[in-house]
């Protein structure tokens, strides 16, 4: 068995961070799909491919992978740079104006 560790990217649909502190090892399926020839659907006998585990840290995973015998590779994940603008969205509505706000 192969694994692969890494931090799941944020939802490409929102703009937050949820659900991307987390680390997840997820087993990588050791035979290809076949396609059913009666009903055109794709799959395969392997069910270890569907074992997707949730881990606080990196370490843990790890050592997870290591105490279970489990081979992985660790994917190391770009952080993205947090955009903090100085008074947010209150901004809009301040009263200290220099020009009046309009839409």
């Amino acid at each position: 068995m192969r694994a692969r560790i890494y931090q799941p990217a944020r939802n490409a649909m929102q703009s937050g961070m949820g659900k991307t502190k987390l680390w997840l090892l997820e087993i990588a399926p050791s035979e290809p799909r076949e396609i059913d020839p009666l009903t055109g659907w794709v799959g395969s006998a392997d069910t270890a491919s569907q074992i997707r585990m949730r881990f606080e840290t990196r370490e843990a995973a790890m050592d997870y992978a290591r105490e279970h015998g489990i081979a992985y590779t660790l994917l190391e994940s770009n952080k993205r740079k947090p955009v903090i603008r100085p008074r947010g969205y209150g901004e809009n509505f301040a009263t200290n104006r220099k020009a009046p706000w309009t839409h």
